[in-house]
């Protein structure tokens, strides 16, 4: 049956009963909370003006390493990821100590990872989850990482993390003295144009199969001008132009076999001679050139010792896991948490750390 068309006063009733809006976003959704501006969070927890000049200095003396104006070894340590911020103060200042030793041979900068990609599912950091308990506090999560940087660097010990995504950067990268893409997002458009914004150098781990090119890649790309789209301070979505970043850097992390043999540190460089590009570079002593067996942390650290010794100028910087107490632990319900123990991958324990630091001090000494 066709119906008449409707017109005047019945085509005004006829609105009345309009099909409603069949919904086709945000299906798969639920709102947890309204998130806190960086503007906010710089506001509650400012920076004062010594902290500022000590991020600023310690990225101009990375620089200088990663140029190879200065002779010193970049070492950059901590914990597979920060989850209780006491013990990582606790570790802060006794690598204050040794960073004041070893002043003239390393430039000690602490890892103070928050957010942890992974494989399939897992915990993902102290931002995503600060109670470990899946409540998601996310705001909370953003003030304890933002007060602990504040504090750590107020220490006079620098700070490192990863930027996995382009909003959390936004509350702490003013606070960060050098920064990685990991081995998961550094074929990442979106993240190499990320990196060609930050304002720290920045390190590019090569694939989780082992792949340096994609690295190369990567910083070949974060040094040239982007446009792309984040947030600002004030939470507003942003088209941004970027100036592109100089300071990129492979970071060798190994993939299905270890890559900081010196055959493979010359195959990178090769890789990064093509290009034109500065052949120096970070080994990662952990993931894939421990082959998961945290100690073997120890023997990586030998082999690159003895590059040194050798003569090897690829060698600017590397990076340990490392925290109070070595190995690793589950998070159980109702279990307390063994203070100073990874709750992701294992580390090297304290006592180990000293050693390992001891011994690139005294392989630093035959650049000098």
């Amino acid at each position: 049956m066709v119906m008449p068309i409707t017109s005047g006063a019945d085509a005004d009733e006829a609105t009345d009963f309009e099909t409603p809006m069949i919904k086709t976003d945000e299906l798969r959704t639920a709102r947890i909370d309204s998130l806190i501006t960086p503007a906010e969070l710089a506001e509650r927890y400012p920076m004062t003006p010594a902290v500022a000049d000590h991020v600023l200095d310690a990225r101009r003396r990375i620089e200088k390493i990663l140029n190879g104006d200065d002779p010193r070894l970049l070492v950059i340590i901590g914990p597979c990821s920060i989850h209780d911020p006491e013990a990582a103060v606790d570790y802060a200042r006794r690598l204050a100590r040794l960073r004041e030793k070893y002043d003239s041979r390393l430039e000690i900068v602490m890892r103070t990872y928050f957010e942890k990609p992974r494989t399939v599912v897992g915990w993902k950091g102290l931002i995503s989850d600060p109670d470990l308990n899946g409540s998601y506090r996310v705001n909370h999560g953003i003030e304890q990482a933002r007060r602990l940087l504040l504090e750590v660097n107020a220490l006079g010990v620098p700070t490192a993390t990863e930027f996995l995504d382009m909003v959390v950067g936004q509350y702490i990268s003013d606070l960060i003295s050098w920064g990685a893409i990991g081995a998961r997002t550094t074929e990442s458009q979106i993240h190499r144009e990320m990196a060609s914004a930050l304002s720290c150098p920045v390190g590019f781990k090569n694939g989780t199969d082992g792949n340096t090119r994609i690295a190369v890649d990567a910083i070949r790309a974060a040094r040239t001008s982007h446009m792309f789209l984040s947030p600002d301070k004030h939470g507003r979505m942003t088209i941004y132009q970027t100036s592109g970043n100089p300071y990129g850097h492979i970071i060798m992390r190994g993939g299905k076999t270890p890559n900081y043999h010196a055959a493979a540190i010359n195959e990178a460089c090769e890789a990064l001679r093509e290009f034109n590009l500065p052949e120096r570079l970070v080994v990662d002593f952990s993931h894939g050139n421990c082959q998961k067996q945290h100690r073997r942390q120890l023997d990586v650290c030998d082999d690159i010792c003895e590059q040194i010794r050798a003569g090897s100028t690829a060698l600017a910087g590397v990076m340990v896991e490392s925290f109070i107490v070595e190995g690793t632990q589950k998070i159980t319900p109702g279990t307390p948490l063994t203070y100073g123990q990874s709750i992701t991958d294992p580390c090297l324990g304290w006592d180990d750390s000293e050693t390992l630091l001891e011994r690139l001090a005294q392989a630093v000494e035959s650049r000098l």
